[in-house]
C-alpha cells in the first residue's frame, strides 16, 4: 500500500500553513498597502509560532513523518529568507546582514543533507535554538519598526553574531560526528 506524500496531521498542516504564509508576508512587506508593516509583522509572528508548535506537537503525539522532517526546515528557511530579501529590497536591512544569515543557513542545510547520507544526524544544539530565537526576534522588530531604533539595530548585530557562532558550533559538531561514524565503521560496529 502506498503511503500518502502528505500525511494529514496537525504538525504537517502547521508546516504547510507556514509555507503558504511566505507569499502573504512578501506581499504585505513589498505591496504598498496601508498598514502593510503591521500585517507583515503579524504574519511573520504567526508563522514563527507555528514553527515552535509543530515540532512540539509532532514529538508529543508521535506524529513525526518524513514530510515533516523534510518540509519543516524548508518552511523555516523560506520564511527567514523571504523576510530578509524583502527587507533588503526595501533598504531596511543591510545586504551583508542578510547574506551572512542566508549563507549560514544554506551551508548548514547542505552539509546536514550530506551528513545524513553518511548516517550522521546531529540534533539541534543550544546555539542553534538560540540562533533561531534571536533571528526571529530581530526580523520581527525590523519589520515592525521603520526606521529601526538603536536597540533593534543592536538586536540585528546580535543575530548576526550568534548566527556565526552557531554555524561554527555546528561544523565542529559535524566534524566530530563524521569522525565518530568513520571510527565505528572502521571498527566494524556500523555498516557502511
Amino acid at each position: 500500500m502506498l503511503r500518502p506524500v502528505f500525511p494529514v496531521n496537525a504538525p504537517n498542516v502547521l508546516t504547510l500553513l507556514r509555507i503558504l504564509l511566505v507569499p502573504v508576508l512578501v506581499v504585505a512587506l513589498l505591496g504598498e498597502t496601508e498598514h502593510g508593516d503591521v500585517l507583515a509583522a503579524g504574519v511573520f509572528a504567526l508563522a514563527s509560532v507555528t514553527d515552535a508548535i509543530d515540532g512540539h506537537l509532532a514529538r508529543r503525539s508521535g506524529a513525526i513523518t518524513t514530510f515533516g522532517k523534510l518540509m519543516d526546515p524548508v518552511a523555516d528557511k523560506l520564511l527567514v529568507v523571504a523576510a530578509l530579501v524583502s527587507l533588503v529590497s526595501l533598504e531596511r536591512l543591510a545586504a551583508w546582514v542578510a547574506m551572512v544569515i542566508i549563507a549560514r543557513e544554506f551551508a548548514v542545510t547542505v552539509s546536514r543533507m550530506a551528513a545524513t547520507q553518511q548516517g550522521v544526524v546531529l540534533a539541534a544544539s543550544w546555539w542553534g535554538k538560540a540562533k533561531t530565537i534571536v533571528q526571529v526576534a530581530a526580523i520581527f522588530f525590523v519589520i515592525a519598526y521603520d526606521p529601526t531604533p538603536l536597540w533593534v539595530d543592536l538586536l540585528v548585530y546580535s543575530a548576526v553574531s550568534i548566527t556565526i557562532v552557531s554555524g561554527i558550533d555546528y561544523f565542529f559538531g559535524l566534524r566530530r560526528g563524521l569522525r565518530e561514524a568513520e571510527q565505528r565503521r572502521a571498527a566494524g560496529l556500523d555498516p557502511a
